[in-house]
């Protein structure tokens, strides 16, 4: 078994502006598009709540937004008005990412903040649905445990897709010069599988608290799924 093991990637260190990092999460929408997130995380939500919607959405880690853009498109019920923040530490987030999910009619806001720091001083908001894409594998145990805590306390659902810790993923995120990825995506790639999870592994992380239904899967080739609904 493949032991999880992190450590830093070059893009969580790049400033937003740099060439490499701009280069770096080109590359990532075209994988995400390639490991279908967005896809899998709305199929998922759509699954256990189909007649609920949500006040507000909480995208941590957003990065430049592409993935919550991607996301909205596929919840065809999200009403407008619904307020969406995309809460990263670096100011990254895409023009025409905020323009097309304002001119969907939601209430878009930019949030740089530490995803942690910020959920802490939130008050508890009915209706709050918080997503990660390919965040909460930086975190090491403790730090993840207390981040999802702070989740828990304010949300009503929390949906995550993240990398698959397996020789498989390896080998394949070690393949990404094939597509043009440049360099930072290159390592950041290896990195983050080595980084990712395995059946069980963010459920034993969670608050234990029967008031939680909980759902932990392979997702895809390449994704580890998490799904946690308030009961």
């Amino acid at each position: 078994m493949m032991e999880r093991s992190l450590q830093t990637e070059l893009l969580d260190e790049l400033p937003a502006d740099d060439p490499r990092a701009v280069g770096s999460r080109r590359d990532l929408r075209r994988i995400n598009a390639l490991m279908g997130n967005a896809r899998h995380m709305a199929r998922a939500v759509s699954a256990v709540t189909p007649q609920a919607a949500p006040r507000r959405i909480v995208d941590l880690g957003a990065g430049d937004g592409d993935f919550v853009l991607r996301w909205v498109h596929r919840i065809p019920s999200l009403a407008p008005g619904t307020e969406v923040l995309l809460v990263d530490r670096q100011d990254a987030a895409d023009a025409r990412v905020l323009t097309a999910l304002n001119d969907r009619g939601f209430r878009t806001h930019q949030v740089s903040a530490d995803g942690l720091a910020w959920l802490r001083s939130q008050p508890a908001q009915a209706g709050t649905w918080v997503l990660a894409n390919l965040f909460l594998h930086h975190f090491p145990p403790e730090r993840l445990r207390e981040l999802l805590q702070a989740i828990a306390a304010k949300a009503e659902l929390f949906c995550a897709c993240e990398p698959r810790r397996g020789w498989w993923p390896l080998a394949a995120s070690r393949m990404l010069r094939l597509i043009g990825a440049n360099a930072v995506t290159r390592h950041d790639a290896v990195v983050s599988v080595r980084a990712g999870f395995q059946d069980g592994e963010l459920s034993a992380l969670w608050p234990a608290d029967s008031g939680w239904r909980l759902q932990e899967q392979r997702a895809g080739l390449f994704s580890h799924l998490f799904l946690a609904q308030r009961v």
